[in-house]
């Protein structure tokens, strides 16, 4: 399980769907890899079938900050089983060590995945956490394995030939850490297995193994990652390890790594394309928008809106939306706005500014690339806004969309509460916060709909409520209030 030391200076680390920096030739075969051996080519999510997000939050009043994102295959019920186990442990652990009063700024726990395999036989899925408990962002995470043939799920150890495997492999990374120098202690490496809880295998077949931050070193070195190389570790891996080098190593081959070619291209800026059909200065308008999907509800909501003949917003997390584009395209192409609410849902004002810009940008060209246009709108997690975040949002050339009428969806899991406080809370210009990840809150928008529209509203995106005004990148909205950056 994960092993936590978390103190100051704990840097953050940025996933991607593809490994980074200057591709290279294998002394050892005639295939790429990474200039960076312990970088992961994980598998674009969009490409694995009957595949969604889960997630367990903790939302926008509460004590806490809360965003926990994990993986479920269709095909893989054992696999699903450990992994939504292993999330609930972590928000379980998490509860109990925060208080739920009154600390500033809030403390935050936040996960998200990736995948280091799929294939026809083989699974890994890398849950990636960080916590924030008052300073500093403190990172840990914990890789399981799925294995089709056997129909067995297992933690990354299972990689290993036993007790022999884990203390050969021990031994080895022990080996790569003395070429670190005297920050990284190679004597904190020991044949534990809480401590090789994230195994995977890059492209060339080398096990990188990931420690925690500040497991074998200062927490200011932030993610610390050996690869074992793949010749030496071969006699200490399991069958089912030694499988998953080989089908890690025979994917990359099929497909490897290049850097892809540029083209620059002007895309709209998005945009209802029913957008100006409601005159909101002669009608009551009122928008609806939904937080932190694509999700497992999603397409059920939008079959419900397309029903009620009703738009909404949707402010889209850049993880979720990678793994289900098409239903992105959908939204679209049925008068919804698809909008941008940051990468992994971490609570921007405590970030860099570099780091805002970074989850804000990754998202706006993950959507860019499903829908054919650049969002121009971003809903902050939690509602979070500082200086920093405004300055970014301005430079980016993106407006801040916040809101007047909590639902409490994520707090209170009844249709008919959530119903009842939108429809209570429903003012001409408000801006309704839901979540389209909740099974309640999907089932709750007929009963909106219905009250909503036998009151005389209408149900339109974001910009629509300022008409001809506009919004203006790093100013805040809120039921059509704007404050000034």
């Amino acid at each position: 399980m994960c092993k936590r030391r978390f103190f100051g200076g704990i840097a953050t680390l940025a996933l991607t769907l593809a490994a980074c920096g200057v591709a290279t030739a294998s002394p050892e075969r005639d295939v790429t890899v990474p200039a960076d051996p312990t970088m992961i080519d994980f598998v674009d999510p969009a490409k694995v079938g009957g595949l969604v997000t889960r997630s367990l939050t903790e939302g926008e009043s509460g004590g806490r900050q809360v965003h926990v994102a994990y993986p479920e295959f269709k095909a893989a019920p054992k696999l699903n089983e450990v992994v939504g186990k292993e999330a609930e442990r972590q928000l379980r652990d998490f509860k109990r060590s925060t208080s739920t009063g009154g600390l500033k700024p809030r403390p935050e726990l936040n996960m998200e995945w990736a995948l280091d395999a799929a294939t026809d036989d083989l699974i890994g899925v890398r849950l990636r956490t960080g916590e924030f408990l008052g300073a500093n962002w403190g990172n840990s995470t914990i890789t399981f394995w799925y294995d089709k043939r056997s129909d067995e799920a297992f933690t990354s150890t299972g990689l290993l030939d036993g007790d022999k495997g884990l203390h050969g492999v021990a031994e080895l990374v022990r080996e790569q850490l003395i070429k670190r120098g005297p920050e990284v202690d190679q004597n904190e490496v020991t044949a534990s297995r809480d401590l090789f809880n994230s195994l995977a295998f890059n492209r060339a077949g080398d096990l990188v193994v990931e420690f925690d931050d500040c497991q074998v070193g200062p927490c200011s070195l932030g993610r610390v990652a050996v690869a074992v190389p793949a010749r030496r570790v071969e006699p200490l891996l399991s069958p089912a390890g030694r499988r998953a080098q080989h089908l890690v190593r025979e994917t990359a081959l099929v497909a490897p790594l290049v850097t892809p070619r540029v083209s620059v291209t002007r895309n709209p800026d998005a945009a209802s394309q029913d957008a100006g059909s409601v005159d909101c200065k002669a009608r009551k308008c009122v928008a609806l928008t939904f937080d932190d999907g694509p999700g497992p509800y999603t397409a059920r909501l939008l079959d419900i809106l397309q029903e009620f003949d009703a738009r909404a917003t949707f402010f889209t997390l850049g993880a979720n939306a990678s793994t289900d584009p098409a239903i992105l395209r959908r939204m679209s192409r049925e008068g919804h706005l698809v909008a941008n609410h940051s990468w992994a849902h971490r609570d921007l004002t405590k970030l860099s500014s570099s780091k805002i810009a970074d989850t804000l940008g990754r998202t706006r060209d993950t959507i860019t690339s499903a829908i054919g246009q650049t969002p121009t709108l971003v809903r902050p997690p939690y509602g979070g806004v500082n200086a920093d975040v405004r300055t970014t949002a301005r430079r980016l050339g993106v407006a801040l969309v916040n809101w007047d009428v909590d639902t409490l969806d994520w707090r209170d899991r009844d249709p008919e509460v959530i119903a009842r406080r939108a429809v209570h809370g429903a003012h001409r210009g408000a801006i309704i916060l839901l979540h389209d990840i909740q099974r309640t809150t999907v089932d709750a928008v007929p009963d909106i709909l219905n009250k909503l529209r036998g009151k005389g509203y209408a149900f339109v995106t974001v910009p629509e409520l300022y008409g001809a005004a506009g919004m203006r990148p790093g100013y805040v909205y809120t039921s059509g209030a704007v404050s000034a950056p």
